[in-house]
């Protein structure tokens, strides 16, 4: 489209260029191209982002949304001007939570907003958008990028998304077939995902530019702290997608803000409880230095964190091994944390 003749003195004046809005778009459609998959029907850019329902062999389609952000995991991106992977939060943020209800993730939107639009840089953020949706097969239909100036500094912006997927409806998640006996499986993260970050914020001195951030660490494997914290969430659709054509699943967990104690009981029945071996957990080192520096006790690590686990899963028994061996041909590093017993707590660690 020719927007030559789109441009207002007075709106630049007050703050926004509706020009480098323009030029985001155009710098971000070789990124959008990439998560085209087979329901898109039209390009971005218009007003409403189009795509055909795949139903096929479906007996009763049923569409499953989620929404969220990065929380204040974006303000580490904007002091280490790096913006090329905060969009992968966003889309692991939605997509992640969707496929605990089995569903499959058909298409993603993203909103921006930020002081000023710097197309170049909104342009990378997209990126980060993009190869989060090609990791998860979602296609990146639309989104926005709003600028507010006066509502924050010009450096700064924030990012949230919408996702969208499709499950049959006999084939959605029900726990109420869980039982004494089935196993909790761990699927390991990359860090800290996006979770906690108020906490890091304190802990690290993050709002004043800590320059121990910057400091490579053995304890890291030679990451600086800054580097470990903003290690984008990990997506975990495709190889659940997997384990759910061969193995009854009978509940998933996204471990996000509130840890283990929050969400392991989200996809546990009443009267049966998720027994965790804590000491089976494989800790990844970012959470030991954030409980060394801030001096935080373990429980509030494990009601904050997810200590190393992104995702649980509960299987039976019997398909365990089948269901590990899929998960790691997959490329998850998966393992038995736990299993299933009576009582009333939900979740015992």
């Amino acid at each position: 489209m020719d927007h030559k003749n789109s441009y207002s003195a007075s709106y630049a004046a007050a703050g926004v260029d509706i020009t480098a809005g323009y030029r985001a778009v155009e710098l971000m459609k070789k990124h959008v191209a990439r998560t085209r998959n087979e329901g898109c029907l039209d390009d971005v850019g218009g007003f409403g982002g189009c795509f055909g329902l795949p139903i096929a062999g479906m007996e009763e389609p049923v569409l499953v949304s989620g929404t969220d952000g990065c929380g204040t995991k974006v303000k580490l991106a904007i002091l280490m001007d790096k913006h090329d992977t905060i969009g992968i939060d966003a889309v692991a943020m939605c997509v992640n939570d969707i496929i605990c209800v089995g569903a499959k993730p058909l298409f993603f939107l993203d909103y921006i907003a930020c002081g000023k639009n710097i197309p170049e840089k909104i342009a990378t953020i997209v990126g980060g958008v993009a190869e989060g949706c090609v990791q998860s097969g979602a296609a990146l239909i639309g989104g926005e990028t709003a600028e507010h100036p006066g509502m924050m500094p010009v450096e700064e912006y924030d990012l949230a998304g919408f996702a969208v997927g499709i499950v049959d409806k006999k084939k959605i998640l029900d726990n109420s077939k869980m039982a004494v006996g089935d196993v909790v499986i761990a699927l390991p993260s990359t860090g800290i995902h996006s979770n906690g970050f108020s906490l890091c914020r304190k802990v690290f001195d993050i709002d004043n530019n800590n320059p121990e951030l910057y400091i490579p660490r053995e304890s890291l494997g030679g990451k600086t702290i800054a580097e470990a914290l903003l290690v984008p969430t990990k997506i975990y659709v495709k190889p659940v997608l997997a384990l759910l054509e061969k193995v009854n699943v009978k509940g998933i967990s996204h471990i996000t803000g509130g840890g283990f104690y929050e969400n392991i009981p989200r996809s546990i029945p009443d009267g049966l409880c998720a027994k965790i071996d804590k000491s089976a957990i494989k800790v990844l080192p970012i959470f030991d230095e954030i409980a060394k520096w801030g001096n935080i006790p373990e429980r509030d690590m494990f009601n904050t964190y997810n200590m190393g686990v992104g995702m649980s899963i509960v299987v039976p028994a019997a398909e365990v091994d089948t269901a590990l061996e899929i998960l790691k041909a997959h490329g998850e590093d998966a393992y038995v944390i736990g299993q299933i017993i009576e009582g009333e707590e939900k979740v015992i660690l």
